[in-house]
C-alpha cells in the first residue's frame, strides 16, 4: 500500500490536542451540516455516485479534478470534527470543490462498490480490502485511469491520511495531493515545511493549531 501511513504519529498527536474552537475567530463559517440516517454528515457538494470507482475517477479527470474517498462511520468524533470545523471554512470548501470529486464511504456500510480492478464489494468489505482501520481516513488517487492501471484502490492510491488534521494541515494536504507534491517529496511534513517557508517570507502569520486558516493567504493557494 503506497504511503499508507505517512503521517500516522503526527495525526495521533493532533488528535490529542485540545479541541475547543477559538471564540475569537473573525472568519465567517458555513452552517453546521446535518447527519443522515446512516449517522454520517451530509454535505450537498459531495459526489452523487453510482459507486463505480473507475467511473468516478474518469468523471473527476474530465473536470480537471482528482478523486478522494472520505471514509467515515457513525459516532466518529473526529469525523464530526472534520465536518464541524474544517469543512465549515469557506476557503477550505471552495478549494476542495474546485479541485476534487469527494466520495463519502461508510466503514460499516452495505452499499456495493465496484473497485478499480472490477471487484464488487460492500463498503465494509472494501474497507477491509483496503485495510482502512480508522475514521476519518482520506484516500487520494492518481489523476487518470492509466496511472491506476486496473489495480485495486489500496494499491493505486497516492496518499492516505488516517485520522484528523487541523485546518492548516488539512487544507494543504489537498494542495499536496492535487499538485502531486508526493512525486517530489513523499513526506508530507517535509513538503509542508516549504509552504511554511513561503508564508514566512511573505510575512503571513499562521497558527498550526488554530481552528481556522491563516488570513490573507496568497491567491495561488486559494
Amino acid at each position: 500500500m503506497y504511503r499508507a501511513f505517512i503521517a500516522g504519529l503526527f495525526v495521533l498527536f493532533l488528535a490529542a490536542w485540545p479541541v475547543a474552537q477559538s471564540e475569537s475567530s473573525e472568519q465567517a463559517l458555513l452552517p453546521i451540516p446535518e447527519t443522515g440516517e446512516n449517522g454520517l454528515h451530509v454535505q450537498s457538494w459531495f459526489h452523487e455516485s453510482f459507486l463505480d470507482l473507475s467511473e468516478d475517477l474518469a468523471e473527476a479527470q474530465a473536470q480537471g479534478k482528482r478523486l478522494v474517498i472520505f471514509w467515515e462511520q457513525r459516532g466518529c468524533p473526529y469525523c464530526k470534527r472534520t465536518h464541524e470545523v474544517n469543512l465549515r471554512i469557506p476557503a477550505m470548501v471552495d478549494y476542495i470543490k474546485k479541485h476534487f470529486v469527494v466520495l463519502q464511504l461508510n466503514l460499516w456500510g452495505d452499499r456495493e462498490v465496484t473497485d478499480f480492478d472490477g471487484e464488487v464489494l460492500t463498503e465494509k468489505n472494501l474497507a477491509n480490502k483496503y485495510a482502512v482501520l480508522f475514521t476519518p481516513t482520506l484516500q487520494f488517487f492518481p489523476e487518470n485511469l492509466e496511472k491506476v492501471g486496473g489495480r485495486p484502490g489500496g494499491e493505486a492510491e497516492v496518499v492516505r491520511i488516517p485520522g484528523y488534521f487541523k485546518p492548516f494541515h488539512f487544507f494543504f494536504l489537498f494542495h499536496y495531493a492535487f499538485e502531486s507534491g508526493y512525486e517530489k517529496e513523499p513526506n508530507f511534513q517535509r513538503w509542508l515545511g516549504g509552504i511554511g517557508d513561503d508564508l514566512d517570507e511573505k510575512g503571513i502569520k499562521y497558527d498550526l493549531w488554530a481552528d481556522e486558516l491563516p488570513k490573507n493567504l496568497p491567491e495561488k493557494y486559494l
